[in-house]
């Protein structure tokens, strides 16, 4: 009795394992018993269905989020072209300002590439650090001049809090991209004449950067969703230049950080603006 209950459910797994396919895989494995061999692998099986689930659903999200963001500057070169090209000749301003139009919207849809590949890189662990000696203060006074030409047309102030000298071994690449991630997001959604602040502080076990701005802040309801691939708080921090971006600055930022054995988090959000931190050990 007991080795035809084991064969019927070893039978049993075997055709619900063949079932399952990428279109099934919310389909779960039979359990007879939980605590012998059986069932012990049974239940194995399951999580690691269950963890497939949740890969196979987010790389599905990523390709829907990426085609739709892809979408809108390939409609707005293909018009540009299209209603040029329907009337000939046309004035030489008319045709500079389609061609401006298309190199715009060809540098954004280089920029959503360069960003994707970045994200599957760190995704699969092919983001090598070239890890070398360097200043943090030094970068970060270097982003913040960066960032005051992005935020000179809204005068915007870019302001430096107290930097102290601060050696540290990273990739000096990849941080200063995290740092204009940081500092562009917070021009983005800052209103005309505000303020954005960083400052760099030194803790117990490393470094922690502190990156403020004066915008509208996030609700509440929004903030677990800041750091997802492709979202943009664009109701909540309402600003035009907000809506240039393809939603992927915040995550790349988070994955340098954690490169580095960091991480980076919402720190604060309200009315008077948010602050995100970042530690890096």
């Amino acid at each position: 009795t007991a080795i035809f209950g084991f064969r019927f459910v070893f039978t049993a797994m075997a055709a619900t394992a063949e079932r399952i396919t990428a279109r099934n895989l919310d389909e779960r494995l039979p359990i007879g018993n939980p605590d012998d061999e059986l069932g012990r692998l049974a239940s194995a099986f399951n999580n690691l269905l269950s963890r497939l689930h949740t890969v196979f659903h987010q790389q599905q999200q990523f390709m829907a989020d990426a085609s739709h963001e892809l979408r809108t500057p390939l409609s707005i070169i293909r018009t540009a072209a299209q209603v040029t090209l329907q009337r000939v000749p046309r004035p030489e301003a008319e045709y500079r300002d389609t061609v401006t139009t298309i190199e715009q919207q060809a540098g954004r849809l280089t920029r959503i590439v360069e960003n994707m590949f970045a994200l599957v890189r760190a995704d699969m662990g092919q983001f090598p650090l070239e890890l070398g000696n360097l200043y943090l203060d030094e970068l970060i006074a270097d982003a913040v001049r960066a960032a005051a030409v992005l935020a000179g047309p809204k005068k915007v102030r870019v302001e430096l809090q107290g930097l102290q000298e601060a050696s540290y071994r990273g990739d000096e690449g990849l941080l200063r991209q995290m740092l204009l991630n940081l500092l562009d997001n917070a021009v983005k959604f800052t209103p005309n004449g505000g303020r954005v602040e960083i400052g760099l502080h030194r803790r117990e076990a490393g470094y922690e950067i502190k990156v403020s701005d004066t915008g509208a802040g996030i609700p509440v309801e929004l903030q677990p969703y800041i750091f997802d691939r492709f979202y943009r708080a664009d109701n909540a921090r309402s600003s035009e230049q907000g809506r240039d971006g393809a939603g992927l600055g915040l995550s790349i930022a988070r994955s340098i950080a954690q490169l580095h054995h960091g991480d980076l988090a919402l720190e604060r959000s309200g009315p008077d603006g948010s602050v995100f931190s970042v530690f890096l050990l």
